[in-house]
């Protein structure tokens, strides 16, 4: 009896963690969409593939939600301790997001740039790391979780090569040092430490509501395909 136990606990860690992240991602892309709109006004391709990346993490989302319905619970509570991009926001801005002065980032091409380098490496970081998952067994035998995490692999790339290929455009190097080495750091923070952590807390709460709760209904969302 303890590998289903087992089972049941690691695949609602993962997917409680995956759905706090999913829509932090695309309500923190209505900020980006705002610099990248204000600061490359005539480039409406990237435009355009800023607004497809916020779509995707709105439809990952909604799969996660989907798939804790099926369950018939809600999620475990999670905050920005489990959030990749919080933290790298936090490491190299040294704020919140909610703190992201758009204008300042706007107005300072260095830190425009540097808010596309964080998004891209943030991208490539989820996009190995769904690489591993489809080779993971426990994950693997829930059918629902197999297909989501096969859509994000299949989506990730229009994630992060946007952020590349502006980059490229504009002569700017596409990762610094102490970029990756945050990247790594949180990496390893969140694995080593805050998703063994979240797993053993028996007490963790439920949400009670969720997280877009005051956003419009979900019912016309497109099913998994």
């Amino acid at each position: 009896m303890l590998r289903p136990a087992f089972r049941t606990r690691y695949l609602e860690v993962l997917a409680s963690i995956y759905l706090y992240n999913e829509h932090r991602g695309y309500t923190s892309l209505d900020r980006v969409l705002e610099a990248v709109r204000l600061h490359c006004p005539e480039d409406h391709a990237f435009i355009a593939e800023v607004e497809k990346h916020r779509a995707d993490e709105r439809k990952h989302y909604v799969m996660f939600r989907r798939w804790f319905e099926r369950q018939g619970r809600m999620p475990l509570q999670v905050d920005r301790g489990v959030g990749h991009i919080d933290r790298f926001i936090q490491w190299i801005f040294r704020c919140t997001i909610e703190e992201l002065d758009t204008g300042t980032i706007v107005a300072n091409p260095d830190q425009f740039e540097q808010l596309c380098r964080v998004i891209m490496l943030t991208e490539q970081r989820g996009y190995a790391q769904v690489r591993i998952i489809l080779n993971n067994r426990l994950i693997m035998s829930d059918p629902v979780m197999k297909k989501i995490f096969e859509i994000i692999h299949r989506d990730e790339p229009d994630h992060f090569l946007p952020y590349q290929r502006w980059l490229e455009r504009q002569g700017r190097a596409t990762a610094r040092w102490n970029e990756r080495a945050a990247d790594w750091c949180i990496h390893k923070i969140l694995m080593l430490a805050k998703l063994p952590a979240l797993f053993l807390d028996g007490r963790r709460p439920r949400l009670s509501l969720w997280p877009d709760h005051a956003e419009p209904a979900i019912a016309g969302a497109k099913p998994l395909s």
